[in-house]
């Protein structure tokens, strides 16, 4: 320790003769003391930054030679599949207008039997929609001349002011109905 004591004594001494003082930070020293701090730590710096960096760039650029030999690869297995796609796209186009040709004669032959078909139908539909009506209306007249007879029995007994009973009422009703019937006819 008492060595060192006296080299730093012996610093001050040479810088007075003209020589190189370390310890003067306004001269050559601060420069000395910077690269000493740099030399010192280069190492801790490329092993904690430096390596880790040069890795990562080391495995992109590996990474990007992948991807573009696989994008390659692609590009050749997309030409080929697009010359199959484009034979197996005229083959499909002949089948096709092959096909439409032989939709259009079967639909031809299916129109005209629809039509047919569809007029029986239409015939068949209005006779019965006639029968259906003319029953509705008979069906109709009963249930008002039903009505008619109600409300006749209802006014009628209110006018004479008493109450007719069931057995009546039942004979009135028949008696008006076989006469509604009998005017008809």
């Amino acid at each position: 320790m008492h060595h060192i004591v006296e080299t730093l004594a012996l610093i001050p001494m040479a810088a007075a003769e003209g020589g190189f003082n370390p310890l003067d930070l306004a001269g050559n020293g601060g420069f000395f003391w910077t690269l000493i701090i740099f030399l010192v730590a280069l190492a801790p710096i490329w092993i904690v930054v430096m390596k880790p960096v040069t890795r990562a760039l080391l495995e992109r650029d590996a990474k990007a030679s992948e991807a573009i030999e696989k994008a390659q690869a692609a590009s050749r297995d997309a030409e080929s599949a697009k010359v199959a796609v484009e034979a197996k796209l005229r083959e499909a186009n002949a089948q096709a207008a092959a096909l439409l040709s032989e939709a259009r004669a079967r639909a031809e032959e299916l129109e005209k039997s629809l039509k047919d078909q569809a007029a029986r139908e239409a015939a068949a539909l209005l006779e019965r929609a006639k029968t259906e009506i003319k029953a509705e209306q008979d069906k109709a007249l009963s249930a008002i001349r039903s009505e008619v007879v109600e409300v006749s029995l209802k006014a009628a007994s209110q006018v004479i002011a008493r109450k007719i009973d069931a057995s009546d009422d039942r004979r009135l009703v028949d008696e008006l109905v076989g006469a509604a019937a009998g005017g008809r006819k």
